[in-house]
């Protein structure tokens, strides 16, 4: 016998967040840091570049290297898209926004899979709330949508999606995969055609942006739940054996086409590295998913009978596996940070599920909290924009000027128009949420999805100038490009990292060589720790010193330029 459930919703409370209202709040969203924003360190820059020696045909397309050096990571994906969308870009579109394309796109392909995804799983006969005993209770169609509705704006707050979600890296790649695989599994009663193809391309596309390891554990599991959940619906055995059979055929597909590609490595750090930084762990899986994880804890506890039941449902415990399993590699492998990205989507589908059983107490709190937290932050976006055009008040300007030395404000219309809309939308929203009792069950994630959105558009349209002169290696290359003086031919490197030579070869337009055995090259730049020269370099005693060139915001990340004292030899 089933457990009874926690949710007791009424139809009233199920009535539907406008589409328009849901829509407009994804593209203001996604669209801020595609549009505009420089390539920042350093691992936005270093995948530009890699896309960069595809498209132009520098380097191999199964073995790109960047100044000689190979990709950290096993996953080509990432730059196959990018250089892809530079070759088949118009003459007009520039290389560093034609890459942009596909990947709005895999952020747009993630929010809808995961609204999708909730979607299918709240129709699950073990997720419907209790039936009244004379009606009135809501009906599973609209149910399922605001369940739904709730996790997309749950997916949306989660405060590290921001930046990750906008850099064109392979993690982005694996975060709407992963959100293809959950929608998949979690929609195959219902959508056996679309389910296959997004299996086949979550696999596929997971594998080869370089997370092999996390592919064949997704199905795995997906496949042990299948035959253990319920809920699957009217599902025959008949249709529970042709789904787990994709499940496997996939999965073997995935293993066998990592190995056909070299594509396994062991990554897995040692205990006492997840010791050692057991603060620094915890500190991320405290901000990085809020608002989110406090609601799949809530989920938990309130759900606990069904999660532990023999039966099993499938609308708890998918979700908790693929967060489990990202919060494994989290603790286990490095980056921490790009390893719980994945797991958002699964986070948020829990998150969901707390809308149906919060009490009004804690809707109230989560109201108040986002409130003054979003309102405070977006004023003091405003103030110190204020101060960099004005001058006043002067306390944040010179801040401003202490912190980011030479930087000049910028001023643009366009996008102060844009701030202006997004900060009355936020004010208009905080009074309707304010003006009476809303009984949506989605309500309470209304305010942290909008708070967030309103956050990251007012960084990237006022603040834009001010964190691509902090974030990027424009203004440290244009200062290099100035040393030099023009045409300087071709330039020997020492010890640069991806990302440096990234930068160099693009905002520069830099001829690097890492060797240069002919003598060639007048100009040699090597990064900040490789001084003395004589401890790297045999021939130190050729080149003169010239200039350290830092980034205005880090005066610990500098480099060095050297002139050959003897150009012909």
């Amino acid at each position: 016998m089933h457990p009874p459930t926690p949710a007791i919703v009424t139809q009233n409370a199920v009535s539907p967040l406008p589409r328009w209202a849901l829509t407009l709040l994804c593209i203001a969203y996604v669209v801020p840091g595609f549009v505009g924003r420089d390539p920042w360190k350093s691992a936005d820059i270093t995948a530009f570049g890699y896309m960069l020696e595809l498209a132009r045909g520098h380097t191999p397309w199964l073995s790109p290297l960047l100044g000689g050096m190979p990709p950290e990571t096993e996953g080509l994906l990432a730059y196959w898209l990018g250089a892809w969308a530079i070759r088949i870009a118009p003459p007009w579109m520039s290389a560093e926004f034609a890459v942009r394309v596909p990947f709005a796109a895999l952020l747009l392909m993630t929010l809808a899979a995961t609204w999708y995804g909730v979607h299918y799983l709240a129709r699950s006969p073990g997720a419907q709330p209790v039936a009244f005993a004379f009606g009135g209770e809501a009906s599973p169609t609209d149910y399922a949508r605001a369940i739904a509705d709730g996790a997309l704006l749950a997916l949306i707050a989660c405060l590290g999606l921001a930046q990750l979600s906008h850099e064109v890296t392979g993690h982005l790649v694996q975060l709407s995969c992963t959100a293809l695989l959950f929608f998949a599994v979690a929609a195959m009663p219902y959508r056996p055609v679309a389910c296959t193809v997004a299996l086949v391309l979550g696999m596929a596309g997971l594998t080869l942006a370089g997370a092999p390891a996390l592919a064949v554990l997704l199905g795995t599991g997906s496949l042990v739940l299948l035959f253990h959940a319920s809920g699957s619906g009217s599902a025959t055995d008949r249709r529970r054996s042709w789904w787990g059979a994709a499940l496997a055929a996939s999965t073997l597909a995935a293993a066998l086409m990592a190995w056909s590609l070299d594509l396994w490595r062991w990554r897995i750090v040692g205990l006492d590295s997840v010791l050692r930084d057991w603060q620094s762990l915890a500190r991320l899986l405290l901000w990085f998913g809020w608002p989110a994880w406090p609601l799949a804890l809530w989920t938990m506890w309130r759900w606990r009978k069904q999660i532990f039941s023999r039966q099993g449902h499938r609308h708890l415990l998918l979700p908790l596996c693929f967060l489990g399993l990202s919060i494994a590699a989290t603790l286990g492998t490095r980056p921490a940070d790009r390893a719980l990205l994945p797991g958002l989507p699964a986070m948020a589908a829990l998150a969901a599920f707390a809308l149906p059983t919060l009490r009004r107490s804690v809707a109230a709190l989560i109201d108040w909290f986002t409130l003054l937290f979003f309102s405070t932050s977006a004023l003091a976006i405003w103030v110190i924009w204020i101060a960099l055009q004005t001058g006043f008040p002067a306390k944040p300007a010179a801040n401003v000027a202490k912190l980011a030395p030479g930087f000049v404000p910028q001023f643009s219309a366009l996008a102060l128009l844009v701030a202006l809309a997004a900060s009355l939308g936020w004010c208009g929203l905080v009074w309707w949420r304010a003006a009476r009792d809303r009984v949506p069950i989605w309500k309470s994630l209304v305010l942290p999805a909008s708070g967030a959105t309103l956050g990251w558009l007012l960084l990237m349209t006022l603040w834009l100038p001010l964190l691509n002169y902090a974030r990027s290696y424009g203004p440290q290359v244009r200062s290099v490009v100035a040393a030099l003086g023009p045409a300087p031919g071709c330039i020997q490197t020492l010890r640069l990292n991806r990302a440096q030579v990234a930068a160099l070869q693009y905002h520069g337009r830099l001829s690097l060589q890492r060797t240069d055995p002919q003598g060639a090259c007048q100009w040699l730049l090597a990064d900040g720790t490789a001084w003395p020269l004589s401890a790297y370099m045999p021939d130190a005693a050729q080149w003169e010193f010239q200039a350290s060139i830092s980034r205005p915001t880090d005066k610990n990340d500098y480099l060095l330029l050297f002139r050959r004292t003897n150009p012909e030899r």
